[in-house]
């Protein structure tokens, strides 16, 4: 532990000359679970500096807004930043921080049930808190899917209901160390995926969010008109529910900026074989059931995670990063905005 400590305060003080040329608005810190990929820490932990205005909500807005390009940088650089120590204490002031970013606000659109609370933030997925949520992209599928993704905690849980993430690239470097072959031929092929969404909301599933909210509208020509901006195809159900239809798309992506990186970005695992859901190569054929399971293993293995503390903020590059739940004993209320 004495050791610990003196590695810790030796980081912090590197990196509070490391950002001095910011006025050391921000000191760099450290957190359970915080892991270092290709050079880089996962998450960078950010917390109140010694001449930023103190930890007040106003100072990091002020600070935030100085500092855009620098903290985007940030962002980009390690994939994931968690603002700690900051007095963020409800939506009102998390979306002053979310405002300060300055990222264009890009609608949610997918199965997850969620309520808008104030401004551009919203609830995160309002499913049962003794489920998990599965690791994916933000909107991986629909053509305009955000850049960023900003989680607060307002109140974070007893126990569980961790939000972990994962390097995309690095899923992708070990998939293609062992299925080199059924990597490449799914990326030239494709995928395609279905989804089945009910007519209104089920907030008992984790994917529950009915199609008249996911669409903004209970008209269904209107809806199929919207489905088709988002790059989707819709059937319509007797039971009144909807069947998207999604495809062909790839399995890895490469962004500018990110080292030329092949980010794992496509919802494979999450919705392959599953009860309103399919994930099968874009010609039709199946995708073997043991490929997908290593699939599922490789990004648990390389998932990252820290226990949640009131006030904290976690900023995702969502090119980046694939990011879940953890099942939660209750209370647990952690707010999310998307940028593009």
């Amino acid at each position: 532990m004495a050791n610990r400590g003196l590695l810790e305060a030796k980081v912090a003080t590197n990196n509070a000359i490391t950002l001095a040329n910011n006025q050391a608005t921000f000191v760099v810190g450290v957190c359970e679970g915080q892991k270092t990929v290709d050079g880089e820490q996962m998450p960078l932990v950010l917390t109140p500096g010694g001449t930023g205005g103190g930890s007040s909500y106003e100072a990091l807005v002020a600070a935030l807004e100085a500092e855009r390009e620098w903290l985007e940088a940030k962002v980009v650089a390690n994939s994931a930043v968690l603002l700690r120590g900051f007095d963020v204490r409800d939506a009102v002031e998390f979306d002053a921080v979310v405002e300060a970013l300055g990222w264009a606000d890009i609608r949610y659109v997918g199965p997850a049930p969620r309520t808008h609370v104030h401004g551009r933030v919203w609830t995160a997925n309002e499913g049962p808190l003794e489920q998990s949520v599965y690791f994916h992209h933000e909107m991986v599928l629909i053509k305009d899917f955000p850049g960023k993704v900003i989680l607060f905690c307002e109140v974070p849980p007893p126990e569980g209901g961790e939000t972990p993430f994962v390097p995309s690239f690095r899923v992708t470097e070990r998939i293609l160390e062992e299925f080199p072959e059924m990597v490449e031929e799914l990326d030239a092929k494709g995928l395609r995926y279905t989804f089945v969404a009910p007519s209104n909301n089920d907030t008992k599933s984790m994917r529950g969010r009915g199609w008249e909210d996911a669409f903004a509208t209970s008209d269904k020509a209107e809806a199929e008109k919207r489905a088709k901006a988002l790059g989707m195809d819709v059937e319509w159900l007797p039971d009144g529910g909807a069947k998207t239809i999604l495809g062909p798309r790839t399995l890895t992506r490469v962004f500018p900026g990110r080292k030329g990186r092949r980010m794992w970005f496509n919802t494979l695992v999450g919705m392959h074989g599953k009860e309103l859901s399919s994930a099968i190569v874009a010609d039709g054929a199946e995708i073997p059931a043991s490929f997908v399971r290593r699939c599922e293993e490789t990004i648990e293995e390389e998932s990252i995670q820290f226990r949640w503390r009131k006030g904290d903020i976690l900023i995702l590059d969502n090119l980046a990063t694939l990011h879940g739940r953890r099942p939660s004993l209750p209370p647990r209320r952690v707010l999310v905005a998307t940028c593009k």
